[in-house]
């Protein structure tokens, strides 16, 4: 037959991996290279093709029966489509698309056509991977209990500028989708996938990224499948530098045995309960020579673009996911220059923690890989945490919150879920009635009736930290009611050191104390704001179940859960009777552990009355809306500021430590 007339559209960067191909192609006669398509001068060693920034037009002067798109993800619909209806055959680089929406305008222009679209996952075109279905269905391995995939390179700083649109998940508002996911490990997702056949239940991830973009570049998700079977996969770009290099894998677990594919290098690994271990080296098929023999003789399409439909919606859910989870250095090896720039960034035993996922089909959170936590440290010492994606029943309300709250003594001072009141979630935000959406969890207070269950509850989602450091973060948030998206928050959250200096590593000379004894009154300040910004359209209500009947029950805001557990506790400048619904600017509320160690909380803030309770159990927070709604037509901001400290401190000693708080 004719050399095959082939037009490459992208020739910079990845394309010139496609123009080696290409190269080789030609030189055993199978194909010409009869244009390129870009946006600048590509020099080819070669041949000399016709060089235009207009693929129809290209394919149309050229006659070209095929085309290779290997241009920025945000591109591919509009040229697949272009390619199609010009009557040119296409080869789509992966990704096919950055969301469905893209993906099914390809597949409408395929099935208008009637040409094929071949999706470039070339790891599919490996006889290895119906080797090892073959294994699975043979019941060589026994009972598949699930997949575990795992990928650890090294990138530098440069690369995630190469272009304009690496390491981004956005560009001018254009989905793009560049994570580590979903380009440069993306053949370990369709590789899973393509094992299994079953449709998709349900997908989680997780998103992080040690370097300053805006994707990811240390990710994990797990795909449930609607047949039982687990999928997991973890990766990274952050990886050591080392020779040899990691080579990213899939593995099926079995009851009898597992079978890995070292898919960058088609080999299959079978290891049985006998003992047995085979490795086996399979061929490859290059995919534009499957498009071009499809599409001549009829062979079957290896990667037909309805074959990565799942991995389009996997894809989806990472668009959709809150956006990654900044990495702080504490947890990284930087790498720079002679100059000072930095060069490239290492997570420390990140390559074994992608082999445990691998093994245990667990995600990072899940294997307690410590960047996975949000933090919050004064003079180096941890003194709270922050569930920004809690797992919890709806009513509930679930919301972000922190715990582990401490004094700098290890004294903790927060509780979530007691007991005594399970919606209780150790210091937030939460408002019982916002626009008739319950954000307070429990049971709602209905008028003239009391306390009710009721389908109303809400939930805060998180949608991303703008600002993730050491000493507090900057947080947005979506509270999504029963009827959909009501308010988005702007929530900012920092610790930070007050009154006497003390250095956890340096007790007083001469105290008799060690580190983990502070002095009496050692204390840090959790400076707590929020931003709520009306997003019905309407005035958005708040209300409390006092302004619906119950007296005193006015809570709703900034709250604080203290610990159940304690006892002697107290409050100041008064009783729980004077300062429950005060305008006082502090209040103190102090209490003792079982193990009899005394800690102090000393609120301040400048706007709402107090909520407290003391002897049914101990919290304290706002009140937003005491006894009359609060309407807020577009924001409300408000900022509490609380003094942790150890010991049970005088009146004179919270009045000097309030006294140093500026609101």
């Amino acid at each position: 037959m004719a050399p095959a007339k082939v037009v490459l559209a992208g020739a910079q960067g990845h394309g010139q991996h496609h123009l080696g191909i290409l190269r080789e192609l030609s030189g055993r006669g199978l194909v010409t290279l009869a244009g390129i398509c870009d946006l600048r001068p590509v020099e080819v060693d070669f041949a000399a093709p016709p060089q235009s920034s207009d693929l129809g037009k290209l394919i149309a002067e050229t006659g070209a029966e095929f085309t290779v798109v290997c241009t920025p993800i945000n591109t591919h619909a509009d040229l697949a489509v272009t390619a199609l209806r010009a009557g040119s055959h296409v080869l789509l680089e992966k990704p096919p698309a950055p969301n469905p929406d893209e993906h099914r305008r390809i597949a409408a222009a395929v099935a208008e056509t009637g040409l094929a679209c071949q999706v470039g996952f070339q790891s599919l075109g490996s006889t290895a991977v119906p080797a090892l279905r073959e294994l699975i269905a043979g019941g060589t391995l026994g009972r598949v209990r699930g997949i575990g995939g795992a990928g650890a390179w090294a990138r530098p700083a440069s690369y995630f500028t190469r272009s304009p649109w690496a390491g981004r998940r956005r560009l001018n508002g254009v989905d793009v989708m560049d994570g580590a996911l979903t380009n440069p490990f993306a053949h370990a997702v369709a590789t899973a996938l393509a094992i299994a056949d079953a449709p998709i239940a349900e997908i989680e991830t997780e998103l992080y990224h040690a370097n300053p973009i805006e994707s990811d570049d240390t990710s994990c998700l797990r795909v449930r499948l609607e047949d039982g079977l687990t999928i997991t996969i973890a990766v990274t770009l952050c990886a050591p530098d080392e020779q040899p290099r990691h080579e990213p894998y899939v593995t099926v677990h079995g009851d009898a045995g597992r079978a890995t594919l070292y898919y960058t290098q088609d080999r299959l690994t079978v290891e049985l309960a006998d003992g047995s271990v085979t490795t086996t080296a399979h061929e490859r098929t290059g995919l534009l020579e499957n498009l071009i023999d499809h599409a001549r003789t009829g062979a079957e399409l290896l990667v037909p673009l309805a074959g990565t439909e799942r991995f389009t919606r996997v894809l989806d859910a990472i668009r959709l996911a809150p956006e990654p989870v900044p990495i702080p250095e504490r947890h990284q090896i930087v790498h720079r220059d002679e100059s000072g720039a930095v060069t490239g960034r290492v997570l420390p035993g990140v390559v074994g923690l992608t082999d445990l996922s691998a093994r245990e089909l667990a995600l990072y959170s899940e294997l307690g890989a410590a960047w996975t936590r949000v933090e919050l440290l004064v003079s180096g010492r941890e003194v709270a945490a922050y569930d920004w994606r809690p797992d919890l029943p709806a009513t509930d309300a679930p919301r972000p919150y922190l715990y582990g709250v401490r004094t700098l003594g290890g004294v903790e001072v927060t509780e979530v879920r007691p007991e005594d009141h399970v919606h209780h979630l150790g210091v937030g935000v939460a408002i019982s009635d916002l626009g008739g959406a319950n954000f307070w969890g429990g049971r709602t207070y209905v008028k003239d009736l009391g306390p009710a269950w009721l389908a109303d509850h809400g939930r805060q989602r998180h949608v991303a930290f703008t600002r993730l450091e050491d000493g507090g973060f900057v947080e947005q948030l979506e509270w999504i009611g029963p009827g959909g998206l009501m308010a988005r928050e702007e929530r900012t959250v920092t610790a930070r050191p007050i009154g006497a200096a003390w250095a956890p590593d340096s007790p007083p000379p001469g105290s008799g104390r060690t580190q983990d004894s502070p002095p009496v009154g050692a204390a840090w300040a959790l400076d707590f704001a929020f931003t709520l910004t009306n997003l019905t359209g309407a005035p958005l209500t708040i209300q409390s179940s006092a302004t619906k009947g119950r007296a005193g029950a006015g809570y709703g805001g900034f709250f604080w859960r203290a610990p159940g557990t304690s006892h002697a506790r107290r409050t100041l400048p008064g009783d729980e009777r004077a300062v429950h619904g005060s305008r006082e600017p502090w209040i103190a509320l102090s209490g003792r552990t079982p193990e009899g160690r005394d800690w102090t909380l000393i609120f301040v803030q400048a706007d709402d009355p107090w909520f407290v309770r003391v002897e049914e159990y101990p919290g304290v927070g706002q009140a937003l809306a005491w006894d009359t709604p609060l309407v807020v037509d577009s924001t409300l901001t408000r900022r509490v500021v609380t003094i942790v400290a150890d010991g049970r401190l005088s009146e004179e000693e919270v009045s000097a430590l309030a006294a140093e708080v500026r609101l």
